[in-house]
């Protein structure tokens, strides 16, 4: 009911202010400041009364903000030197999960077993080359001994040098083999953590079968070291510098932070038409990590940044009108209390908002609700 009497008492002002409109007397436009203001449409002007202008909200059209907040979606993602992907050294099955999702682990700290022949074809290759390479040094040893008393002879000498080199290099390769195995004994080895972290998925099941370039066994990732990925429409990355200052508000956590500005994406999504952000979480005083407060990573943030405003004009959507499906007008309020159509260019629009790049000029006076009682065949912007 009461939409219904606010559309009749509009409907019965418009038509008040079109027969004002149609019985009025043309007057001639002043030649004084207002004239030079802006370009004239050549339309003529509209004369209201008292009690049908009460139906128009008129403001002044005011300058362009020297800032502007730019406000992201976004969420709270490990660095890249944060998380680790274990794998599997060698082909073998899994014999045992030493850890859960969520446990905090040490670099070096157990993670898998696995069974895998390849680990004692391994450690069985490394009692030999170390067995070889004994030899080879007491050969070489003794025909340098032999050749200091005047008894050996240099082509021996020579050739028990040769054969120490090629020990030592196959000593060397079954060294770094049986390193990735480690310590241990028979076809079992072990999986351990590359660095500190917390396990963030476990992908691995007793019994399954792994090899070396195959998925990932288990993730860890470090909560200590956490960023925040904000998604900027391209139109808007511009607008965007490193180094720039920015807040995050955190839903989940009922928490604020600054933040700044460390990277961009080098490409943009072709579907949604955005670049990821990267930007570093500032260190409340007292706060050694991340962890420390609950953050984690996945939960979702909204990042504010101050960016530069354009210049122009800034008037409400509802101020702007179309014309004829094309043109853009505004009725702009004469300084004898007439109403004119002025017609504009518009820019971007934004937060209810939409920026005037040439036809008015600040301090001019425009009816920002209500300008389809003054013009019936117009349509609104939104």
């Amino acid at each position: 009911m009461k939409q219904t009497l606010e559309y009749l008492a509009i409907a019965a002002a418009a038509v008040l202010l079109l027969g004002a409109a149609a019985c009025g007397k043309k007057e001639a436009l002043p030649a004084s400041a207002e004239a030079k203001s802006a370009p004239q449409s050549g339309s003529r002007a509209i004369e209201v009364s008292a009690a049908q202008k009460q139906f128009l909200t008129i403001e002044a059209a005011g300058a362009g903000q020297a800032s502007d907040a730019l406000v992201l979606p976004g969420r709270v993602a490990f660095r890249a030197q944060a998380q680790s992907a274990v794998g599997a050294p060698l082909p073998g099955r899994v014999a045992a999960v030493l850890v859960r999702p969520g446990e905090r682990v040490k670099a070096g700290a157990p993670l898998l077993a696995i069974d895998s022949a390849d680990a004692a074809a391994g450690r069985a290759a490394l009692d030999q080359a170390t067995t070889r390479l004994a030899s080879a040094e007491n050969m070489f040893k003794r025909q340098t001994e032999m050749m200091a008393k005047g008894v050996g002879l240099e082509i021996d000498r020579q050739e028990a040098e040769a054969r120490l080199k090629d020990a030592r290099a196959e000593h060397e390769r079954a060294r770094h083999a049986a390193g990735m195995i480690g310590a241990g004994q028979g076809n079992r080895f072990t999986v351990r953590a590359p660095s500190d972290g917390v396990v963030i998925a476990i992908r691995a099941a007793i019994g399954a079968s792994v090899a070396p370039g195959g998925d990932a066994l288990l993730e860890l990732g470090d909560p200590n070291r956490l960023q925040v990925v904000a998604q900027a429409p391209e139109g808007d990355l511009r607008r965007v510098a490193l180094g720039q200052e920015a807040e995050v508000e955190l839903p989940a956590l009922a928490l604020r932070a600054a933040a700044r500005v460390e990277s961009f994406s080098p490409r943009v999504d072709p579907e949604s038409r955005r670049a990821q952000l990267y930007l570093a979480l500032a260190k409340p005083e007292g706060r050694t990590a991340d962890a420390a407060v609950g953050l984690r990573a996945g939960m979702l943030a909204q990042v504010t940044l101050r960016v530069a405003g354009e210049d122009g004009l800034s008037v409400p959507v509802a101020a702007v009108l179309i014309k004829d499906g094309k043109r853009r007008v505004v009725y702009v309020e004469r300084a004898d209390g007439k109403f004119e159509a002025r017609e504009v260019q518009i820019g971007r629009n934004r937060d209810g908002r939409v920026l005037i790049l040439q036809g008015l000029r600040a301090g001019e006076r425009i009816v920002v609700r209500g300008g389809l009682l003054l013009d019936t065949q117009a349509e609104q912007l939104l």
